[in-house]
Parts: C-alpha cells; structure tokens; sequence
C-alpha cells in the first residue's frame, strides 16, 4: 500500500490538523491529514491559480475542479460564484472525505464531490470551466491526460485553467494544451510558476 496523495486510498497514520486560510477576503476553515497534498497550507501554485482566475467571461454552465484535494480551489471557487455548480473530484477517497468536511465546516453547499480517476467518472459535457493544480509527482501521463481531455467536457467558450512551475513542465503542457485547444495563454506568471489557459473553440 502506498501513502501518495495521488493515489486512491493513501496507507497514513492520520494526524489531522485544523487551519484558516483568507481567500477572496474570506476566512475559510480547513481540515486536513497526512495522504493529501500541501496539508499545512494552502499552496502556493493553488493560491496564484485562484488569483488569475476570473470568472465572470465564462459561459453559464458549472465548473470543474480536477484533483481537488481536500478542496481549497473548489471551496473558493464556489464562493466566489455562489449561482454556479462546482463539481470537486479526485482519485483519492481520504482527501474526498476531508473536501466533505470542509465544504460542510465552511457552510458552503453549491458543490458535488464525487470520486474520479481523470475524467473516468466524469459525464458532464458543458463546463463553462474545469481548473486543475495536477498532481506532477503522479507522471506526466497522467498530467497530460488530465490537460487533453479537458476539451471532451467543455462547452464552448468554456476555458482549461491549469497551475504548472516552469521547471515541472509548464512548456510542454503549453503545447499541448495549445495542440488539443488551438490555443493557450499564459495569463499569470509568478515565482516560476505559470498559470495557462485554453479557451474551447465552437
């Protein structure tokens, strides 16, 4: 059994820990253990991601948080856009139980979280929007699986946000996304990370 935050049932002694974090000028309560990714704080690639990204372009239709975790960018997303479904999924059930709580401890109820692998359990076609910090350490197959298969389960205008440092391939990601999309920009960088964007054409 393994213990990485990328796999679907993490071998942890559980230590959980509480925290607040301010995102979009609101106190949010976290609740998180060992087997999740970033537990002591919200990342750094996670709070450039949600610093970039602006909602109000998108077409209507919910939006997708891929590899939630125990749920930071998907929680903040939903409160900054309270008239829209967030959908929250992850391979890993014990960080899908701590997005449960944390949705719950922070009151907020626009969200469906719901166990996937990649996109294997995701049917929605019409996301105005799916954002992602990936898990790099899982491989770039399933990186790069996470950024091409992004374009089944948008709908149009619909854009792929994706969190990447330079040095954990940002620039191949930028081709393939620009490869599957016809398009990608690079709209924040900050502290080698690069947060790209594709745009679904019609």
């Amino acid at each position: 059994m393994t213990n990485y935050y990328y796999t679907h049932n993490p071998d942890v002694v559980h230590d959980e820990k509480q925290w607040n974090f301010e995102i979009f000028n609101h106190d949010f309560k976290f609740t998180t253990d060992n087997g999740v990714f970033s537990k002591r704080t919200l990342d750094y690639g996670s709070r450039t991601l949600l610093a970039a990204f602006e909602p109000t372009d998108l077409p209507a239709g919910p939006i997708l948080d891929l590899g939630t975790g125990y749920g930071p960018i998907g929680m903040a997303l939903a409160y900054q856009s309270p008239e829209r479904q967030v959908d929250m999924v992850d391979v890993n059930e014990l960080a899908l139980n701590l997005a449960r709580k944390n949705t719950s401890l922070n009151q907020i109820t626009n969200v469906q979280i719901f166990t996937s692998d990649c996109y294997e359990q995701v049917t929605t076609t019409d996301y105005a929007a799916i954002v992602t910090n990936p898990p790099v350490r899982a491989g770039k197959a399933v990186v790069d699986a996470m950024l091409a298969g992004a374009n089944d389960h948008l709908t149009v205008g619909g854009t792929l946000t994706v969190v990447l440092q330079k040095k954990q391939g940002a620039p191949s990601a930028k081709k393939l996304m620009t490869a599957t999309f016809g398009n990608c920009t690079i709209i924040k960088k900050d502290k080698g990370y690069y947060i790209l964007q594709s745009v679904k054409e019609g």
